[in-house]
């Protein structure tokens, strides 16, 4: 029996960059967390432990540092494109690599009914994430972008309903046809092509999908997921797939009988867990090959 090296990359993991436009009195912030991984010639690095092919981990969080300064953080899309075609066309022992940034988003402190200057408060809790691949060199290059968002915390406290589901001897959940639904989203889609407004895009998506949650009567979240992705898709022909992941926040009735209080649905156990796990992708029929775009992008099917 013979062993062989399999697939293999590595990477510099979650750098923090926080980067402040000075370029007027008015300041600008971004702050991102990005993660590279390349691929290519490393097997001396395992079987012989010869670096001679290998860039440094620490100099890939510089390349972050550096082209926050140099090249600037815009779309996010961009920026991690950027790092991305570097590696691969500029380091020659590297033939693919794969950016994840995430971002933090910031709003400014009002102050006298202005935002401040300089100052500001962290906006919500989701995150703005995009997964960026290159592969290959020349004209034989490919790139492929997956964007989305995590920790999208809704809730409807009604137009939610659960029933008809199968049951064995280990069933004990009562039917409902009034239920509140909440969930943490994870939604990410991967593109079509590269001409596309980044920022634009993903605000609509973002508004096309609490759009959709608030408005569809739930059946069951998987059927509500079904439906924000056909949504996005009729939406944007630019998105070939989105693929969500979305844990169920059970919320359950509290038993009020005991202290003679009715509870017609106002209030309820927020349990968190063990929890209900949906997963579910909606793409096209005829949409371009996915390629590399979703490999290593954890917590999807």
């Amino acid at each position: 029996m013979g062993l062989v090296l399999g697939p293999n990359q590595y990477g510099k993991a979650e750098s923090r960059v926080v980067r402040i436009y000075r370029d007027s009195a008015r300041h600008e912030i971004r702050d991102v967390t990005v993660s590279t991984s390349l691929r290519g010639d490393f097997a001396d690095a395992h079987l012989a432990g010869d670096q001679g092919n290998v860039l440094p981990t620490d100099s890939q969080k510089n390349t972050c540092f550096a082209y926050a300064k140099e090249k600037g953080i815009g779309e996010v899309e961009d920026y991690a494109l950027g790092l991305a075609r570097h590696f691969v066309d500029d380091v020659p022992s590297v033939s693919g690599a794969r950016v994840v940034v995430d971002e933090l988003a910031w709003e400014r402190i009002p102050v006298d009914g202005r935002g401040h200057d300089h100052s500001w408060v962290r906006k919500g809790q989701e995150v703005r994430t995009t997964v960026v691949t290159v592969e290959g060199a020349g004209e034989e290059q490919q790139a492929w972008v997956v964007s989305g968002l995590k920790d999208l915390t809704v809730l409807k406290s009604t137009g939610s309903e659960f029933f008809g589901f199968l049951k064995d001897e280990y069933t004990t959940l009562p039917e409902t046809h009034d239920r509140m639904m909440a969930t943490s989203l994870v939604a990410r889609w991967r593109y079509g092509r590269l001409d596309v407004a980044w920022g634009k895009t993903y605000d609509d998506v973002r508004a096309t999908l609490l759009r959709t949650f608030a408005t569809v009567h739930s059946l069951a979240l998987q059927q509500t997921l079904w439906e924000m992705g056909q949504a996005v898709l009729t939406a944007h022909p630019e998105i070939a797939e989105i693929r969500f992941s979305a844990p169920n926040k059970h919320h359950f009735l509290v038993d009020l009988e005991p202290f003679g209080l009715d509870n017609p649905g106002e209030v309820f156990f927020a349990a968190d867990r063990p929890y209900g796990l949906i997963e579910c992708s909606v793409g096209r029929d005829d949409g371009p090959d996915p390629g590399l775009a979703w490999s290593s992008v954890p917590g999807f099917i």
